[in-house]
């Protein structure tokens, strides 16, 4: 038996998965509050994720009817981006600034420029640091908390900081690393010089976390951490990685030729590349993958986040709001939605807020309103997967992750806009379970690694038949011209409000 935890922006999940027969045995969850700001702050307490870390850990163990001493292994998948800052005794600094964070903007941009704009940064890290990355986080900490800077021993990914608090080693692994924003993608090493530009004297360096390949263990997890879980004291703690890389993992994503696409707070689009195609377009991240090879990515920072706020505006449950989102004719008579709340990565608009479009004495009404909320946040997954198809990669079909994609509403819609029929893991929670596969195969012994992953996620990702969902030609060409729409608007953005 094998522990996927995914700990995210929204709450921590777990489960509990037979690696020999490849079912889910049980699950668990704990929320986690979130703290704003209006200058684009948004931290977490970490010491929340260890709270809801145990809650859901003894919520998946009860649910699955076993023992915590038939736990092997255990798999960690973390929210990427986030900075979790330690000094030398181990205790965190201050709260983990996270990927939706958009605060250190303007570091970031003196970092790009520094790097020789969005080029300059592809050229040398094959990705191009974008606000939410971790880099200007550590600018962002030295400019305005320089006694706390003074005191880093430790600099760690979020899933990095649960894997150090499970084992008491600070590690890192490829695919959650290529997200920081000082690492070259290409040779799979820390640009430490970047960390020098930020401090000379070469702290942050000493202070970065040692690398793992992804199927390399960190270690045993501490006797007092199994006895507060509890579980085997003999478990093994996987390299695990960033909620993406999991994801991919946990669709069975790990050879060229699906995409799969997350709906959560965040919507993201990744698919597999034996190379690392480095894309011209500076929105595309080819991060590593955790599971050999890289992970062409997109991300937009608003979609659950956003759709969220009208439900509350309109005091409306989720059956309710996708009632009304059916009620509506696609284009929400006119009526467009602009759904940057938090800024947006993808199209790049860090600076940019919300707005609504095309508004008149007859459409604004509440179907519309939710129907323009959903169709502005797939547009931006749509900008997304046009950007990695002009960068080479091929998708005959999407997998649908993430808690919208278990909506029938949300499905035909993604289907339409994207002109490509999808399907849906049984397992919806498919960054815990590729956790969980990652622990597994960690524990496998073998010489073909490759060969033993791929056997695993044949056992354990299975694909629920009754979600297929196939695009309407009809529906397809009418959100064609919304989308078309929508992409002027965005043009007008972005010449107003440069990245």
């Amino acid at each position: 038996m094998y522990l996927g935890i995914d700990c995210g922006t929204q709450g921590t999940k777990a489960l509990v998965l037979d690696a020999d027969s490849g079912q889910v045995l049980g699950a668990g969850s704990a929320s986690h509050s979130l703290q704003s700001a209006a200058n684009g702050r948004r931290e977490q307490q970490p010491g929340q994720w260890l709270e809801a870390f145990e809650q859901a850990t003894r919520q998946a163990l009860a649910a699955a009817g076993i023992r915590g001493e038939q736990i092997l292994g255990i798999g960690v998948s973390g929210q990427q981006h986030g900075l979790v800052l330690l000094d030398e005794q181990g205790a965190v600094l201050r709260p983990a600034k996270l990927w939706c964070d958009t605060e250190s903007t303007p570091e970031n941009q003196r970092l790009l420029e520094h790097l020789g704009g969005a080029a300059g940064s592809l050229q040398r890290l094959g990705v191009a640091i974008a606000p939410g990355y971790t880099v200007s986080k550590l600018l962002w900490t030295r400019e305005q908390h320089p006694e706390l800077f003074a005191r880093i021993a430790h600099i760690l990914l979020p899933h990095d900081y649960l894997n150090h608090w499970l084992t008491g080693r600070a590690c890192s692994e490829y695919g959650d690393a290529s997200g920081s924003g000082y690492f070259d993608v290409r040779t799979r090493q820390w640009d430490g010089a970047l960390l020098d530009f930020i401090d000379p004297s070469g702290r942050l360096q000493r202070a970065l976390p040692q690398l793992l390949e992804p199927d390399q263990p960190v270690g045993p997890i501490r006797p007092q951490i199994a006895e507060r879980l509890g579980l085997n004291p003999q478990a093994v703690v996987a390299s695990g990685g960033g909620d993406n890389m999991m994801g991919a993992i946990g669709t069975g994503n790990i050879r060229p030729g699906a995409i799969t696409m997350s709906l959560g707070t965040s919507g993201t689009l990744y698919a597999y590349s034996e190379q690392p195609m480095i894309s011209p377009h500076a929105q595309v991240a080819t991060f590593c993958s955790s599971s050999g090879g890289w992970l062409p990515l997109i991300c937009t920072m608003n979609l659950t986040s956003a759709t969220g706020l009208i439900q509350q505006l309109l005091e409306l449950d989720i059956q309710a709001f996708g009632a009304l989102v059916e009620q509506a004719p696609i284009g929400a008579e006119g009526l467009l939605m602009l759904p940057f709340f938090n800024g947006e990565r993808v199209p790049a608009l860090p600076n940019t807020r919300a707005s609504l479009l095309g508004m008149d004495s007859d459409n604004l009404t509440r179907a519309n309103l939710c129907r323009a909320v959903v169709e502005g946040t797939s547009f931006g997954l749509r900008y997304g997967l046009d950007l990695l198809r002009a960068s080479g990669l091929q998708s005959q079909t999407i997998r649908l992750i993430g808690g919208a994609a278990k909506s029938p509403v949300w499905r035909q819609v993604i289907a339409d806009i994207m002109g490509t029929p999808l399907v849906c893991p049984r397992q919806t929670e498919a960054a815990a379970l590729g956790a969980a596969i990652q622990a597994a195969w960690c524990l496998t012994p073998g010489a073909d690694r490759q060969a033993q992953l791929a056997a695993l996620c044949e056992r354990c990702v299975q694909l629920d038949a009754s979600t297929q969902t196939q695009p309407d030609p009809a529906r397809t060409a009418q959100y064609e011209e919304v989308y078309q729409h929508y992409r002027e608007q965005v043009s007008r953005l972005a010449e107003h409000n440069p990245a």
